[in-house]
């Protein structure tokens, strides 16, 4: 976790070696294979990073809670989360961080003009499209691109939308979290991102993953849509 006073960017590391010491460098300017170790290293050296061990890997959705609790627990305005492969580049940040000026979460999408996917295969584009979609019609929302790990928020949505209670992991964190902040009437805003498949590494991504996306969001609709009415606002940054 890389951070400064004004926000703290959430970045789960678990067999990202290859990609986390570069993540960090374009920031700011317990893993297998050795992640913790050269986290550790980074923060030495680094007064702006922070690490968070944690004793077994629980998933992805628990790693960002255990630093959205951290950054809170800090004090921190905003709060940032974004993968560590490069596929969220942080060359958006300062437009990310500009938006939410305005805007009380802020979703780097890929499905807004000017924003886009590269070295994605036919399979993986329909799987995002339709899979974003899906959860648009079921839950009932306008933004165009829910399943996103790319997000700026401010530090009152986060708590008010109740983390420990959050339980979905993989794409159904991302639409769970970004749901519970519209109907608690908060403005979200996104920002026009392009999304780079992975440099080094290996994906992330299951099955697992994509079949409780599809059947979570209903699960979503029936225990979280009496808690509050929300909107969401188009407004973005001008690039």
């Amino acid at each position: 976790m890389s951070a400064e006073r004004a926000g703290l960017v959430c970045l789960p590391t678990y067999d990202e070696r290859e990609n986390l010491e570069p993540i960090c460098q374009g920031i700011h300017d317990s893993s297998p294979d050795g992640t913790g170790e050269l986290a550790d290293r980074l923060a030495e050296r680094e007064p702006r990073v922070r690490v968070l061990h944690r004793p077994a890997k629980q998933g992805l959705g628990r790693a960002y809670l255990a630093g959205f609790a951290w950054a809170l627990a800090h004090d921190y305005p905003l709060v940032l989360e974004m993968d560590a492969d490069f596929s969220h580049d942080p060359r958006y940040l300062p437009d990310m961080l500009a938006a939410a000026r305005q805007a009380d979460l802020v979703l780097g999408s890929r499905y807004v003009p000017g924003g886009g996917t590269e070295n994605w295969g036919l399979g993986r584009r329909i799987l995002s499209r339709g899979g974003s979609l899906y959860a648009r019609t079921v839950l009932g929302l306008p933004v165009r691109d829910l399943t996103g790990g790319f997000k700026c928020f401010r530090r009152e949505v986060l708590e008010a939308i109740d983390l420990p209670s959050v339980t979905s992991v993989g794409y159904a964190f991302q639409i769970e979290l970004t749901y519970r902040a519209i109907r608690r009437g908060f403005r979200v805003a996104e920002v026009p991102i392009v999304f780079v498949d992975r440099r080094v590494g290996h994906s992330k991504m299951s099955r697992r993953i994509v079949l409780e996306a599809l059947w979570r969001v209903w699960g979503l609709r029936g225990s979280v849509a009496a808690r509050g009415t929300g909107r969401a606002a188009p407004a973005r940054p001008q690039r």
